[in-house]
């Protein structure tokens, strides 16, 4: 998982290693060793909720059509946000399938912060106050840059502006990401209308980084993105031309969206409106309400 991970980096796109650490650590390495000492289930701190939907089926009727079966037969998981909206944590679980749903407890999704802070208060537990974690997964909270260059070569090139001027010099083109402001190499100088550089576009056969100018460049702003390596946990992909809510990152609330084209483990959206800084390597995240569907890697 960790040389996908800078192999990601390396490739010029940007991924989400908190995705990575659920799907391949917390509820398949873990869970299965859980299981394997002979426990039902595992509970996690991660604010989401778990709903079991059961079918009833008539002796020798066909199951439901577009049911997914879970581990136990017919009855499907949903994953749900968190009921703390600001803590939800549902877009990090969209890689999970029906079976570990299954298995899973969320304790804590059915509760404001506050709440659990509130509890953990009472029963007089030392991390009552502490603060969020700001860390990433299996890095922690040293700076990240810092990080990736203990692993990542430095290759050098240019800053360029979409029309071909040479503005600065990068340190690698894996050491940025689209939409980033701070840390581009620029010096904080800002351009020529005074607006703040952000970067793009990556230009990997130059090895240029593209930066523009203002937070509303139009270059910075996408309505359609295509996505690879699906992973359904409602347990199957939505239909072509059904509308939903999706998240191309983390921090940032629902938009509407028409799903383009289904095939195989890729798709396509189309937003009703133009999303700000859609970076490869991120998930696209979709959305029926209150219940994630899954989501792939922006191609």
């Amino acid at each position: 998982m960790f040389a996908s991970f800078l192999a990601e980096y390396s490739a010029g796109r940007t991924p989400n290693p908190d995705v990575l650490c659920n799907a391949e650590i917390k509820f398949k390495a873990f869970l299965d060793h859980a299981m394997d000492l002979g426990a039902t289930r595992i509970a996690t701190g991660h604010y989401a909720r778990v709903r079991e939907v059961r079918y009833a089926v008539a002796a020798g009727a066909e199951p439901v059509p577009g049911a997914a079966l879970a581990a136990d037969g017919l009855n499907r998981f949903e994953l749900l946000r968190g009921l703390d909206h600001a803590k939800d944590q549902s877009y990090f679980l969209h890689r999970l399938d029906q079976a570990q749903l299954s298995r899973v407890l969320f304790p804590v999704g059915e509760l404001e912060k506050t709440e659990v802070r509130r509890i953990a208060a009472e029963a007089r537990l030392p991390n009552a106050a502490k603060k969020d974690s700001t860390g990433i997964c299996f890095i922690g909270e040293r700076p990240f840059r810092e990080f990736l260059n203990r692993y990542l070569p430095r290759e050098p090139g240019p800053i360029r502006t979409p029309d071909g001027k040479t503005v600065g010099e990068h340190i690698g083109l894996a050491f940025y990401t689209i939409g980033q402001r701070k840390g581009i190499g620029l010096g904080g100088r800002k351009g020529s209308d005074g607006q703040a550089w952000y970067v793009a576009q990556k230009d990997l056969a130059e090895n240029a980084l593209i930066v523009v100018q203002g937070h509303e460049d139009p270059l910075l702003l996408k309505r359609r993105l295509a996505a690879v390596d699906a992973s359904w946990v409602s347990g199957a992909p939505p239909e072509e031309g059904s509308v939903h809510g999706a998240k191309s990152r983390y921090r940032q609330k629902d938009s509407t969206c028409r799903v383009t084209r289904v095939d195989g483990d890729e798709f396509d959206l189309e937003f009703a409106e133009p999303q700000w800084a859609v970076t490869p390597g991120q998930s696209a995240v979709l959305y029926d309400g209150e219940v994630c569907l899954g989501g792939g890697l922006i191609a």
